[in-house]
């Protein structure tokens, strides 16, 4: 019997982990949203009787039988600062499928998509989703490792955008974006010292489709990062009052690239 390479064996331990992969979203808006989402792969919930009687018509469509707890003894299947409001359900990471699937233009459209390159912070992803979800991006795209990845912070800070706003791990975002800039994107990464402005920038790109790559707080983006967008801009400030934080950013680079095209 021929042994396998370690490379297919790590590739199929990763995959079997993925599988066994599980989160727990917190909190009334997170878990109703989960609730109605037909893609989700829902394990168990768990309900204080306050929680039942304001979930009780989509727990009920749901068909799950939710666990009944006492809220003073609320199980520990959360950390200690989560501010659950007596709902807990346990998910399976969303599939949104692939990035050339969910990115390819259609006829007579500027699609937009936001690239986020080591952002970490779940506050931070979480919000941007309700952004990009709010401006009609197609998806934001992110590393599977050094980023946030699905958890109940990040779902709450959403507000239900994760279960509507397609957020897709790549392996690798610097061939993620060489697929996007095939498919015909304009990439343009965030930069506060950056020469072009991205209102003047998005304007001259008319129908084109745009990716908007933004990078961590404090580091920014890495060079490889850099050296594959095709325009570093900033965004236009009135004055000296530094800069903004990336979901922040994110917010308004998505409207002003939407408000140049218009």
């Amino acid at each position: 019997m021929t042994k396998k390479p370690k490379w297919v064996v790590a590739k199929e331990q990763g995959k079997r982990l993925a599988a066994a992969q599980t989160v727990w979203l917190f909190g009334l808006h997170a878990v109703r949203d989960a609730l109605q989402n037909p893609m989700r792969e829902r394990l168990r919930l768990i309900l204080t009787k306050n929680a039942a009687d304001r979930l009780g018509d989509v727990v009920g469509a749901s068909g799950m039988e939710p666990e009944m707890v006492d809220p003073r003894k609320f199980p520990q299947v959360l950390d200690a600062g989560s501010v659950h409001q007596g709902a807990a359900l346990e998910v399976k990471p969303l599939d949104w499928g692939k990035l050339r699937d969910l990115c390819v233009p259609g006829k007579g459209n500027a699609p937009r998509v936001v690239l986020l390159d080591r952002v970490t912070d779940p506050h931070n992803v979480g919000a941007i989703l309700r952004s990009a979800e709010v401006f009609g991006a197609r998806a934001v795209i992110a590393p599977a490792r050094h980023a946030a990845p699905e958890t109940g912070a990040l779902a709450k800070t959403a507000s239900g955008a994760l279960e509507r706003q397609p957020y897709i791990r790549v392996t690798n975002l610097g061939d993620a974006m060489l697929a996007l800039q095939e498919m015909g994107y304009t990439l343009l990464g965030l930069d506060g010292e950056a020469e072009e402005d991205l209102g003047t920038v998005a304007a001259g790109l008319g129908d084109r489709p745009v990716g908007l790559v933004l990078g961590a707080e404090g580091p920014g983006l890495r060079q490889r990062t850099r050296e594959t967008c095709d325009h570093l801009v900033r965004i236009d400030a009135a004055g000296e009052f530094g800069s903004l934080n990336v979901s922040n950013a994110a917010a308004v680079s998505l409207y002003a690239s939407r408000a140049a095209k218009a």
